[in-house]
């Protein structure tokens, strides 16, 4: 990774707005930065000379005047970002203007040339700046330039793709959850809320919490791990470890599905997706096991609804994300806590990576500002 050179103040706001706007003219760069105009020219003037900025072209005002137009310059870099699945592997590479540059998707045991396969396709001269991975995990504990996640449950997976990350970038970990979460915010079913909470629902479960615009991790960056909630909670009846992701989880769903399967109507689906479609073409006994879901997800959204007051819930993941789920969520979650908006996510399988991939586009524009030292 090439080092980014050292800048001026100057130099590094007018790069983060450049960043953040893509293209802009000296006059806006000025008024996003809130710099004078000498300024900007000569911090712009600063960027080129590195080339972290280059000239993409004229603007024409009102007035007739031509204005030039700035973009970020091939010096820049490019970041990755990484969803380590349980079954999938996608990886998005973006220029820190947020340009896709990159992707490549491929089974989970593959992981490690999902990376490289991604990795080759960017330009040779384009310094690699951040990498951020997503994982099942817990990873707020883990130090920076720690390479492993902050729990053993994803270790060997990371494990597995670290060997094809390149030496010398920083490599953040992130929670996958959380990342589909600011996924939902930007791009998805919450664009405009402020406070929400994504619940994905899939071979796992989890939550993902937003409070005003920003990601709460928690102490032990451990918040929104609902897998953690006591269950069963009954007379007679003792909570083990996970016991209700277990319960929730994809896996329990296909079980009980054909635990309660008629012979006379076939096969069982082996998938939740044949499952859901079944229930979608009329078989009542797809509907039927649908429908139990539905209420098992909306206790859930219950228990989540008495702690946050959220005003909105996306339901996401491989099973939650199904619109089927919707009525029978809402009127449980209704029935048991007070009115809560629930919907479908709208960002689906590639949530995780498109919020991973707005991660590692911060923390690349943060490894070349950071880099300012020297007083204008």
């Amino acid at each position: 990774m090439a080092g980014a050179p050292r800048l001026t103040e100057s130099a590094s706001a007018v790069f983060a707005v450049l960043a953040q706007a893509g293209t802009a003219t000296r006059p806006q760069l000025a008024s996003l930065a809130r710099l004078s105009k000498p300024t900007v020219s000569s911090a712009v003037a600063e960027l080129e000379g590195v080339r972290l900025a280059a000239h993409s072209g004229t603007s024409s005002g009102g007035t007739g005047r031509s204005a030039a137009v700035y973009r970020l310059g091939p010096a820049a870099g490019a970041v990755l970002a990484v969803d380590l699945g349980p079954a999938v592997t996608r990886v998005r590479a973006c220029a820190l203007d947020g340009t896709l540059l990159a992707e490549a998707t491929g089974p989970r045991e593959e992981a490690a040339d999902v990376v490289r396969d991604a990795l080759s396709a960017l330009p040779v001269d384009a310094p690699l700046r951040a990498i951020v991975v997503a994982v099942g995990d817990v990873t707020a504990r883990a130090e920076e330039g720690t390479v492993r996640p902050a729990t053993a449950k994803a270790g060997p997976v990371f494990d597995a793709v670290a060997v094809a990350l390149p030496p010398g970038v920083p490599v953040h970990l992130e929670n996958n959850v959380n990342c589909a979460a600011l996924a939902e915010l930007h791009e998805g079913a919450a664009r405009g809320r402020h406070t929400f909470g994504y619940l994905r629902i899939g071979v796992g479960i989890g939550l993902g919490i937003v409070v005003g615009g920003q990601v709460l991790a928690g102490a032990n960056g451990a918040a929104g791990e609902v897998a953690r909630l006591p269950y069963p909670w009954d007379d007679g009846l003792e909570p083990r470890h996970e016991a209700l992701e277990d319960y929730i989880g994809s896996r329990s769903l296909l079980r009980r599905a054909a635990e309660a399967w008629p012979a006379s109507d076939g096969a069982c689906p082996r998938t939740a997706e044949r499952l859901f479609a079944l229930a979608g073409q009329g078989s009542a006994a797809a509907r039927a096991v649908v429908d139990r879901h539905a209420v098992d997800v909306g206790r859930l959204a219950a228990a989540v609804t008495a702690v946050l007051d959220p005003g909105l819930l996306v339901l996401g993941g491989s099973t939650g994300a199904y619109p089927q789920l919707l009525p029978g969520v809402r009127a449980e979650l209704e029935r048991l806590s007070w009115p809560t908006e629930v919907v479908s996510s709208q960002v689906g399988d590639l949530g995780t990576v498109v919020g991973a991939a707005r991660l590692a586009v911060a923390r690349g524009v943060q490894t070349v500002t950071q880099a300012a030292r020297t007083k204008d």
